[in-house]
């Protein structure tokens, strides 16, 4: 990771910001603050930044609309910071695209990790819009009706065409392809594409299966086929003939 990497934290509370930007800028990070939507606007205007942690609690514009605003703009990591009881907050954080989120109150050791391990997967994914190098047709792997490119992490539909998918979603897909027709807990997927163990009522991964379900299955309005759910065990991604 980049020993400059830009942090953008939007919290309408001075002494939260300023607790953080501490924190942070210990750690080798580039600190900015917002205290609310127009302000993070301003700051992104000037610098974008390589990640935002969004409260979700903010005055006016609410975290969870600005996280969407960012998801449609900008190529960056998005942690929502949500109050510990607030699972609701948590999945439709997920669902507008934030790349994963934290419980106040917080230790600040495992905030870092978290804001670490978002940036480390931005990192390995090409740059939106980069040239990417032809790669022999048999690299790809099919996974149900779609062809995934794991080298160039990329998603592709039977007629050639590109389906935009989430760094999540492509390490979902690679650890589906390195286990067919073997059952996966939620704790299994999370371990291999976070790096960090599944809590109770955590619904992320039942979140992005059923995004990922929309883009691969053959018939996405039927029974899934490709990705399979397993009752009370998991996830299992049975290879199509």
């Amino acid at each position: 990771m980049d020993a400059l990497s830009r942090l953008l934290i939007v919290d309408d509370d001075p002494s939260v910001r300023a607790m953080l930007r501490e924190y942070f800028e210990a750690h080798a990070f580039t600190v900015a603050e917002a205290g609310s939507g127009v302000q993070m606007r301003e700051c992104i205007e000037r610098e974008l930044p390589d990640a935002v942690l969004l409260d979700i609690r903010l005055p006016g514009e609410d975290g969870l609309s600005l996280a969407k605003y960012l998801r449609e703009r900008y190529d960056l990591g998005i942690i929502m910071v949500t109050a510990s009881g607030d699972v609701i907050d948590r999945v439709v954080g997920l669902e507008v695209g934030a790349d994963d989120y934290i419980a106040k109150p917080f230790d600040p050791r495992e905030l870092l990790a978290r804001v670490k391990s978002v940036l480390r997967r931005l990192q390995a994914k090409p740059p939106a819009g980069a040239a990417t190098p032809a790669v022999p047709a048999g690299s790809r792997q099919r996974f149900g009706r779609c062809e995934l490119d794991v080298d160039a992490r990329r998603l592709f539909e039977a007629d050639g065409a590109e389906v935009a998918m989430t760094a999540m979603e492509f390490e979902l897909l690679r650890v589906f392809l390195a286990n067919p027709n073997r059952v996966l807990s939620r704790d299994q997927l999370l371990m291999h594409t976070r790096n960090r163990e599944w809590e109770p009522f955590d619904r992320s991964i039942d979140i992005r299966i059923g995004r990922l379900r929309r883009k691969v299955e053959p018939e996405p309005a039927h029974e899934p086929r490709c990705i399979r759910t397993v009752r009370n065990a998991g996830y299992m991604y049975v290879p199509q003939d």
